[in-house]
């Protein structure tokens, strides 16, 4: 099934210490998906609603049955203004 959607793929972002290390080490954002997306469909609606390139995203499940994903952007500078339009920072 696809989610053409962007907007039903992204849930939220996620903040946690862990993320804040590896938005500023590797770039690398912390999203809440939905838990029938695929990378491809998160990867696609990451870059449709902040306009910025991806060059990877892994995913998991959480014990509460959420989807994480963590989506790593081409260039750190990019994660770190995405982060602050996002109100992380």
């Amino acid at each position: 099934m696809k989610i053409n959607d962007p907007y039903k793929v992204i849930l939220f972002p996620l903040q946690t210490e862990k993320g804040v290390r590896l938005r500023e080490g590797e770039g690398k954002l912390t999203f809440i998906v939905n838990p029938k997306a695929t990378k491809q469909e998160i990867k696609r609606s990451i870059e449709r609603l902040f306009k910025v390139k991806v060059r990877s995203v892994n995913t998991l499940l959480t014990l509460r049955g959420n989807k994480k994903a963590y989506v790593k952007l081409s260039d750190v500078a990019q994660a770190r203004d995405l982060a602050t339009q996002l109100g992380q920072v």
